[in-house]
């Protein structure tokens, strides 16, 4: 039987697909910008999710952190427990859409071509920070040289 953490997890991982595929493959779309635009369609269920799956392990969570420098180790202890892989996850998976959904606004208002979009927002799925600084340096040539 399923527990609410499998639920949480494959429900959060399912949900994000057709925002990164609409930016992917038809980041000009209107839909695309329909659906992008509303932080409450893209966003917000995963925040609810998070929320819910936070808010029991908050007080051992908070006290951890709070009560000790962050270490290697401390994490490692903390990511044995379901609980808080399950938090990490759609911690990953909430702050990776929001970065590329701002890189991908970016790609779009500096008019930059599928062949270049879609490479920077699959990075920006994978490895957040690796994609948006791509985003950020793909955006930054085009808008430098079109001014």
């Amino acid at each position: 039987m399923m527990t609410l953490i499998d639920m949480l997890f494959w429900f959060s991982s399912l949900y994000i697909l057709p925002f990164w595929l609409m930016m992917w493959f038809a980041p000009e779309h209107e839909r695309t910008k329909q659906m992008m635009s509303n932080e409450w369609l893209f966003l917000a269920p995963l925040l609810l999710a998070y929320t819910v799956a936070v808010i029991p392990s908050l007080p051992s969570i908070l006290l951890a952190f709070s009560s000790e420098m962050p270490t290697p180790a401390l994490v490692i202890n903390m990511f044995s427990e379901d609980e808080v892989i399950l938090i990490g996850w759609l911690h990953f998976l909430a702050f990776d859409l929001l970065a590329g959904r701002w890189t991908w606004e970016r790609l779009m208002e500096a008019k930059q071509p599928i062949f270049v979009s879609m490479p920077v927002l699959f990075l920006s799925m994978m490895v957040a920070p690796l994609g948006c600084l791509l985003g950020m340096f793909v955006t930054r040539i085009a808008i430098t040289t079109t001014e």
